[in-house]
């Protein structure tokens, strides 16, 4: 039997696109892709998802691309202006599950730098019984260790919790944790999902 949710932050909660950011600063979608594939890629970021302090981070970045010191800056500086609104329909969905009974939970890879800068700008993070965020912990998803160290905190157990991500390699993470997995994909077809998994 279910009696947990666990539920992914970006894409899944809340809408976090760094080109929010750059195609505002560029003025200029191309040349903002550009700079997000080729200097402050997706790659790097990830190294704060697991841990790794933005100073140190940003130092050797603009050691290598000096010519991009005063965009990369503002990577940091201007970095809530990545973020988008809450995903249509969740904060209803995980509202109508915590007043069902069920324990709702948030697993994110996340830096802690940047996390707790806009955590009180979205109200659906106070509905959550507990989140890991895997900058506080030093591990990311697909990682089964991560997985694990939600269920220890917080003395779940896998097989009556069920994940939901909108990346198929953390899906598939946490089934080789133990845990009932989701694609995710939207909230109608997240509640359709679940309406099966729980209900049926």
């Amino acid at each position: 039997m279910i009696r947990n949710i666990i539920f992914d932050f970006g894409a899944v909660l809340v809408d976090w696109n760094p080109h929010y950011l750059f195609d505002a600063y560029f003025g200029d979608a191309d040349k903002a892709t550009w700079f997000l594939d080729h200097i402050c890629t997706n790659e790097w970021n990830r190294q704060f998802d697991g841990g790794k302090p933005f100073a140190e981070g940003i130092a050797e970045l603009k050691a290598q691309y000096p010519e991009w010191t005063r965009e990369i800056d503002v990577y940091w500086d201007e970095w809530e202006k990545m973020m988008g609104g809450p995903i249509p329909g969740m904060y209803e969905l995980v509202a109508d599950l915590k007043a069902e009974g069920y324990g709702v939970f948030g697993l994110t890879n996340w830096s802690a730098e940047t996390f707790y800068r806009i955590e009180k700008n979205y109200p659906v993070f106070a509905l959550l019984d507990g989140k890991v965020v895997s900058g506080d912990v030093r591990l990311l998803k697909p990682d089964v260790a991560i997985f694990q160290c939600l269920l220890d905190k917080y003395g779940l157990k896998a097989e009556e919790s069920v994940f939901i991500d909108d990346t198929l390699s953390n899906v598939e993470g946490a089934r080789a944790a133990g845990l009932s997995a989701l694609h995710f994909t939207g909230a109608a077809q997240l509640r359709g999902a679940l309406n099966l998994l729980l209900y049926q």
